[in-house]
């Protein structure tokens, strides 16, 4: 994800509180709280072994298994947790910072974007190890794989490349360099692409896994500011944009190459995720609210609230089977704690 300074100076922003001469955020300073919880009931608490108050990344489903595989950064721990019985059933240690985690079901590989290390770790889910390390040049963060060609694309973020990892061999086969910051990839099934955000520049570029090369044009996101996370509904031919600069949802065409409609977030969106099924849209907001919206049709959406959570909660991952919210918080009320919080969606949509 992003470096934590861009988070702080939206926070900063955000707050506008000052101590001791100092801007400091407050976590109920984030959005205005919605009236009730309308979207999201709570209905499981998973505690995780790991340390307390220790910052979680990225997290995916395993849907061959039934496993949530989840990143916690700040001990460079990975977890694996049963979503039949809410327990953790493996936790896999030596993946320094890691940040983004993607599985290959074919092969039963993760692959992490270990920061702290400068390492793309690849672990074999049977024996609950890594099993190999690939070089990274500064910050590798979020990925997506291309099943059709057995490619796994990593944002070197501040690096500003796209690395081209072959999965059959676990070699480095490409490295992309762009003139930005490179944020989250995703694949699209329906045209055989993977798209990264180049957060600097606010637009989109398209790069074809055939090839690897760079597809023009770009797609050009204004108003989006600092366009960072990224979710696809390929079926209808939309991608969605976290703007972290302007706390702002933005909405892509992806076959006219432009944006349909920005709608406002929460202050320090991260992550977003889809559910083709409810067709919603989540965005993890690290000032505590997860904000929620639907598409009512491909050109018409409309935010439903920004759901309360603690603050920090900046990642979540949706089981497309049964519509539940996983996100992982680090603390309570400004207490250090380690766990996952599962939710049901709730009212109409």
């Amino acid at each position: 994800m992003r470096k934590q300074t861009a988070f702080a100076a939206v926070l900063l922003a955000v707050a506008g509180l000052t101590l001791f001469g100092t801007k400091m955020f407050h976590p109920t300073a984030a959005a205005a709280p919605p009236p009730a919880g309308t979207t999201l009931k709570q209905v499981a608490t998973i505690d995780l072994p790991g340390p307390a108050g220790k910052r979680f990344d990225y997290l995916t489903i395993d849907y061959d298994d039934g496993y949530l595989l989840s990143a916690h950064l700040g001990p460079g721990l990975l977890y694996v947790i049963d979503l039949k019985t809410n327990k953790v059933v493996m936790t896999i240690p030596d993946v320094p910072g890691v940040e983004g985690v993607e599985y290959v079901p074919e092969l039963k590989k993760i692959y992490t974007s270990d920061w702290h290390e400068k390492k793309i770790g690849v672990i074999d889910l049977r024996q609950g190890k890594v099993i190999a390390k690939l070089p990274a040049q500064q910050k590798p963060d979020g990925s997506a794989y291309a099943p059709p060609f057995h490619k796994l694309y990593v944002s070197d973020e501040r690096a500003r490349t796209e690395i081209v990892v072959d999965v059959q061999t676990d070699k480095i086969v490409n490295t992309l360099d762009f003139k930005s910051e490179t944020g989250m990839p995703q694949y699209d099934p329906v045209a055989k692409l993977i798209y990264v955000n180049l957060q600097e520049l606010d637009t989109m570029t398209v790069i074809d896994p055939a090839t690897d090369k760079v597809k023009t044009p770009v797609y050009e996101v204004h108003p989006c500011k600092g366009n960072h996370g990224m979710a696809l509904d390929a079926e209808h031919r939309r991608a969605f944009l976290v703007c972290e600069d302007n706390n702002l949802m933005a909405v892509i065409d992806l076959e006219k190459h432009r944006v349909i409609t920005t709608l406002p977030i929460a202050g320090g969106g991260d992550v977003i995720k889809y559910d083709p099924g409810l067709k919603r849209i989540y965005v993890a907001c690290y000032s505590g609210a997860i904000s929620v919206f639907q598409e009512d049709d491909p050109d018409h959406f409309r935010k439903l609230e920004d759901f309360r959570v603690q603050h920090k909660v900046h990642s979540l991952a949706v089981d497309e089977r049964t519509h539940r919210v996983y996100a992982p918080e680090e603390e309570e009320n400004g207490k250090p704690v380690a766990r996952m919080i599962v939710y049901e969606p709730t009212g109409s949509h």
